[in-house]
């Protein structure tokens, strides 16, 4: 995708090959700023801390973390190390085991002294199918878009709420649920997107409304609770959201915030959709109660950063002091709640059945 014109990645190699740069997303949409990234140890920081965010984008700053520990030190003990490392950094994102355990498949059967190298490859290859990925997402989700629009007889631009930031900057380009806008867009579809604004974080007002201003479609930030309201008056025709994690059965785990927004579809007949790819889907798991649901700092709920009169960013405090915070990041929706889960390899009803008649492979990791 473009910022000012010029095409970005959200993660990709410096000049020398081998240190990593990302977009550091904390500091957006008031400044665009990158960060070089040059030790394992930097790599998991920027997962924890969220310089870098997204199911997708947070697998493959792992896989090239692991690339960055082998530069330093190839050796079986710190290969184990570091994927613990990584590992730790969040709990709810099943793209990050995918990604490790990919890398680990790659470089545990060599000898050390090749590992660095295959580990760049590999780190290169996971980035560039996960835009394939994505791609795919967006021609698949762009047929839903357009069957609904003609629906209105064309008369009126098509509204879509979406929840969180589910773009090109949670992924390594394109991204998930606004894939299939992007692609509506380009093919000249007249969309407009209610975006949420997603608190604690508010990824939906910095990250997407950020967006999809660069990429010029119209849209509106509004506050969480206001998605209800606007079903109820016929001001929503679809919904798309991302996912962190999807159970065999179609469960989705998704930011705090997706399951209210689903149950709200849900009353007033809107279509609920959920865009991942195949590396978000946990066959493992049958049950969305299962899911580990990180828990992070209350201080994002009790603080807020902006941009005061003077242009200068400051985080203030919104709670009286001594009130303390429940700050849980994801929640689950069941999926009963899914209208269908839009893949890289088409679009499926959200359960076990549906998921696998597109990945039939995985009938005996789903068992």
């Amino acid at each position: 995708m473009k910022i000012d014109g010029r095409p970005y990645r959200t993660i990709w190699l410096a000049d020398d090959g081998r240190r990593v740069q990302v977009i550091d997303q904390r500091r957006l949409p008031f400044e665009f700023a990158v960060v070089t990234l040059a030790t394992v140890a930097e790599a998991a920081e920027a997962i924890r801390n969220m310089t870098v965010r997204g199911a997708p984008l947070i697998g493959a700053t792992a896989a090239y973390g692991m690339a960055l520990a082998m530069k330093a030190d190839p050796s079986d003990m710190h290969l184990n190390q570091s994927l613990a490392l990584l590992r730790a950094a969040r709990p709810t994102a099943v793209n990050l085991a995918w990604a490790l355990e990919e890398m680990r498949s790659c470089l545990m059967p060599l000898e050390p002294k090749s590992r660095a190298d295959a580990a760049y490859k590999r780190a290169a290859v996971i980035c560039d199918e996960d835009v394939a990925q994505c791609r795919a997402i967006g021609e698949h989700g762009h047929k839903i878009i357009a069957r609904l629009w003609e629906g209105l007889n064309r008369n009126s631009a098509i509204d879509i709420l979406t929840h969180c930031n589910a773009g090109w900057l949670a992924c390594v380009d394109w991204g998930t649920a606004l894939a299939p806008i992007y692609a509506a867009h380009d093919a000249g579809i007249p969309v407009h997107v209610w975006v949420d604004e997603t608190r604690p974080r508010n990824q939906g007002a910095s990250l997407t409304a950020y967006e999809l201003k660069s990429h010029g479609v119209p849209h509106t930030v509004i506050a969480d609770n206001t998605g209800g309201h606007l079903m109820q008056h016929d001001r929503v025709q679809m919904v798309i959201v991302g996912s962190d994690r999807t159970t065999a059965h179609g469960d989705v785990c998704n930011k705090v915030g997706t399951y209210l927004k689903a149950l709200a579809a849900h009353d007033n007949g809107v279509p609920f959709y959920v865009a991942l790819p195949s590396t978000t889907i946990d066959w493992s798991l049958q049950n969305g109660a299962d899911i580990p649901i990180e828990e992070r700092d209350a201080r994002e709920l009790t603080h807020i950063t902006g941009r005061n009169a003077a242009g200068v960013c400051e985080t203030v405090q919104i709670v009286p002091d001594g009130s303390p915070g429940l700050n849980i990041a994801f929640d689950v929706t069941p999926s009963r709640y899914v209208t269908g889960l839009i893949t890289e390899r088409g679009v499926c009803k959200a359960s076990r059945e549906g998921l696998l008649g597109l990945y039939p492979e995985r009938r005996s990791a789903a068992e």
